[in-house]
């Protein structure tokens, strides 16, 4: 019952983590800080997770994943969009490259699955292997893209769509811990710690607010003198 509830938690969260970030990116054009990397494995991790729970008639993965795949697509579509230079050659090959590997394996287990000696739990099993591989890499781009520059401007990234990782990854992890499925909390281990990371950086780099009332204007501190009182 209790991982019935988490996987609920983990789903409601999932579905609203990237709201944030698709408003920030898609309406207010906002694309500064986001990793071009982690933006396509924003779309090709959730197509296979949305695969792996079809193998294995998960509702909870399907539903979650299908949602988190469109608006993991409207992110990119929105930083392609804004940052012209992206759209190279050079540049999607380098940025693209893990997302294509991760989709042609996709494909390739979803093959296996229709062949009748193997059933769809050992494929999904085989699935969650190469998601739960991939993820360890996945959650590398957007921290590692912010440590490595500490004076990029980060008003493209919402601090709320990674508040909201933190807490889906947590509740899936507490889901696959008692759903038996060490892909997912494996997963789940690894994005939290990413999650856990990026909202770090983001409150130590948060813009200090100064205090009106402590600001001291000079005008107000220089004694002024007219020309007949200063004795000239």
């Amino acid at each position: 019952m209790l991982t019935h509830v988490f996987g609920i938690i983990g789903a409601a969260l999932s579905m609203s983590i990237a709201w944030p970030q698709v408003y920030r990116s898609c309406v207010r054009r906002r694309t500064s800080g986001l990793s071009a990397t982690a933006c396509m494995l924003g779309v090709a991790m959730p197509a296979g997770w949305v695969t792996y729970g079809l193998l294995i008639n998960d509702s909870f993965q399907v539903v979650t994943n299908t949602v988190s795949s469109s608006t993991g697509l409207a992110i990119l579509v929105a930083l392609l969009v804004t940052q012209p230079h992206l759209r190279s050659g050079r540049a999607l090959l380098t940025s693209a490259g893990m997302a294509g590997g991760v989709l042609l394996a996709i494909v390739a287990i979803a093959a296996l699955a229709a062949l009748p000696q193997i059933s769809g739990p050992a494929a999904a099993a085989m699935l969650g292997t190469v998601l739960a591989s991939v993820s360890f890499v996945s959650a590398i781009p957007q921290p590692l893209a912010l440590l490595r520059n500490r004076t990029q401007d980060l008003s493209g990234i919402s601090p709320l769509r990674w508040r909201l990782a933190a807490g889906a990854c947590a509740s899936w992890l507490a889901y696959g811990l008692g759903a038996g499925q060490p892909a997912v909390w494996a997963s789940a281990l690894v994005g939290l710690a990413s999650a856990l990371v990026v909202n770090g950086v983001l409150i130590a780099r948060r813009p200090r607010r100064v205090n009106a009332a402590a600001t001291v204007c000079w005008r107000h501190d220089v004694v002024t003198r007219s020309l007949a009182t200063a004795g000239i």
